[in-house]
């Protein structure tokens, strides 16, 4: 269970033929029953954390009513991946954080906790942190993965390849690393090698969802849209409450011109992350996939509504602005759009595409008729393909891949070390 080898229902199976009613010698029989059944929760606590999410919830709480549990560490690191599978990373981080304040050099929970501080941006946490570990545990490999993670969020991607490699070798089953080794690959557009380290990782640990998740990324990126989905439907049914996997669905059928199938899978995934109390800015770009998807259906009123709340949100991205602003040319308010494309100029003075839209729409808003002409289609067009273009990118990459907006959260804004 510890290294992943087996599939989640493998491992509920295997739980289930166990006899723990062998596990005490007493005499007393309901001592020995207790005992056992002790045993058995704690077993649980240590299953896949993607299914039989009632049954786990059951035995935490006895854990940690019954038998005065609730602050052991085992039981804080269940809960914790429990709530990162679930996209909740200040909710884990708060937990994890809790365990390392008690034992600073719990490697267990190391993995989870770097996660959260990567997909929250604490830059100058995981520098310190990285510090302290390879200072004092250089023979860990997990002091070595937090380096890797330390360069890979501040955008060194050599760094980043050469500690998560030096993880892997370390110990050859710490998944972690041979995932953010693969990661680096994926971060320059090296599809083959991505796909390659991916395959080796997917192997090795059949119990995770995440290589087959990233797979289908890959896929993706590279328009092998039927293979895409194989990869993605078997992480689905791997782990059905991840929301990733469900928008990743959705860009599947988006690409494939599918926009009913679309709709329908970026809803799911929304309903799943707020179901799982899932960070808000997590379901950013699933909202924005969303609003992309009304618009191509011309449900324009929805399409609008859907991106007003993605800016609510926090979204600072030019092309959420510059779609807007196309939406509501579209609704006929040029006087609005004008307004949007000021915004959009605001971030990026030199976006081509907003300066097109905004003499577009100063010149409607200043005739009585106007209508679409090529001009228009043209910037419609550009904005649809950027759109796809834009499938996971580092947000933290620069130069000719800058696109306006995304079509997928990308696989380092969802890097689930754990």
């Amino acid at each position: 269970m510890r290294n992943s080898l087996l599939s989640p229902d493998e491992e509920w199976e295997f739980l289930g033929s166990l006899n723990f009613n062998a596990v005490s010698n007493a005499e007393d029989i309901s001592a020995a029953q207790e005992a056992g059944e002790l045993t058995k929760m704690l077993y649980t606590t240590r299953m896949s954390k993607y299914g039989h999410a009632k049954d786990f919830a059951h035995t935490v709480e006895t854990l940690a009513t019954h038998y005065k549990l609730g602050s052991n560490h085992d039981i804080l690191l269940a809960k914790a991946e429990t709530q990162f599978t679930k996209c909740n990373f200040r909710g884990t981080l708060a937990l994890t954080s809790r365990i390392l304040e008690d034992d600073r050099y719990n490697f267990a929970v190391l993995p989870v906790h770097l996660a959260c501080l990567y997909e929250l941006g604490e830059r100058n946490a995981l520098h310190l942190l990285s510090e302290d570990f390879t200072a004092n545990h250089p023979e860990e490999p997990a002091s070595w993965l937090a380096v890797g993670v330390y360069y890979l969020n501040i955008g060194k991607i050599a760094e980043a390849r050469r500690f998560f490699s030096k993880a892997s070798i370390m110990d050859t089953h710490f998944g972690p690393a041979w995932i953010g080794f693969a990661h680096t690959f994926a971060a320059e557009g090296e599809h083959d090698q991505a796909t390659s380290a991916y395959t080796t990782a997917a192997r090795l640990f059949q119990g995770s969802h995440l290589p087959q998740l990233f797979l289908g990324m890959q896929q993706l990126q590279l328009h092998n849209m039927e293979l895409a989905r194989e990869y993605l439907e078997t992480a689905k049914q791997l782990c059905p409450i991840d929301p990733l996997v469900l928008n990743e669905i959705g860009v599947t059928y988006y690409q494939e011109d599918d926009l009913v199938k679309a709709i329908e899978y970026f809803l799911k995934a929304l309903k799943v992350s707020e179901e799982n109390g899932s960070d808000s800015k997590a379901r950013l770009a699933t909202r924005s996939n969303l609003a992309h998807a009304y618009r191509r259906a011309n449900d324009l009123e929805a399409a609008l509504s859907e991106f007003d709340e993605v800016l609510r949100g926090g979204s600072k991205d030019v092309g959420i602005y510059t779609t807007k602003a196309m939406i509501l040319m579209d609704l006929g308010q040029p006087k609005e759009a004008i307004q949007t494309v000021h915004e959009a100029l605001a971030l990026n003075p030199q976006d081509a595409q907003a300066n097109d839209l905004l003499a577009k729409a100063l010149e409607e808003a200043g005739s009585a008729g106007g209508g679409e002409d090529a001009n228009m289609e043209e910037i419609d067009h550009a904005l649809h393909v950027s759109m796809q273009s834009a499938s996971h990118r580092s947000p933290r990459r620069k130069g000719k891949d800058k696109q306006p907006a995304k079509v997928t959260r990308n696989e380092f804004d969802d890097m689930d070390l754990a």
